[in-house]
């Protein structure tokens, strides 16, 4: 079955799991990083000083994309519950795990302007589903 095929709720859902994943897809580079460097368990915040430019920029990655997961995961289950079901609804959450995937890229890579531009297309996502979902629930309302 491919990814049109599947009914939009269940793309909010795969969305929501595939977004958990990238959390932690940055995370790799940084324990990898502090493998080099010597990985100290008495103090594993005090070695980011030491780490590599990339490590470090994978380490900001990490912690942006909790930020960002927070958001979609609320959007994405707003209009799981109020039962959007529109293209532009799966195209949203699609465009989200996208966009999250290409940010960490380029912010390991250190391309500002196109980690900038996933960042905004990211949000716009979650905006989108945000938008549509409240929009689904007011509509129910009247009728």
């Amino acid at each position: 079955m491919s990814l049109s095929q599947l009914p939009v709720s269940a793309i909010f859902l795969y969305s929501i799991a595939a977004a958990a994943v990238l959390i932690y897809l940055p995370y790799l580079l940084v324990a990898y990083a502090r493998a080099l460097v010597g990985y100290d368990l008495s103090a594993p915040r005090a070695m980011f000083d030491k780490l590599p430019p990339y490590a470090q920029r994978a380490t900001w990655a990490h912690q942006n994309s909790f930020e960002a997961f927070m958001i979609f995961a609320a959007a994405a289950l707003m209009a799981y519950v109020t039962g959007v079901n529109s293209p532009m609804a799966a195209n949203a959450a699609i465009a989200f795990v996208t966009a999250r995937l290409l940010y960490s890229i380029f912010y390991i890579l250190n391309i500002p302007l196109l980690r900038s531009l996933m960042f905004g297309i990211g949000s716009f996502g979650s905006g989108t589903l945000i938008y549509l979902s409240i929009t689904q629930a007011t509509s129910s309302l009247g009728q």
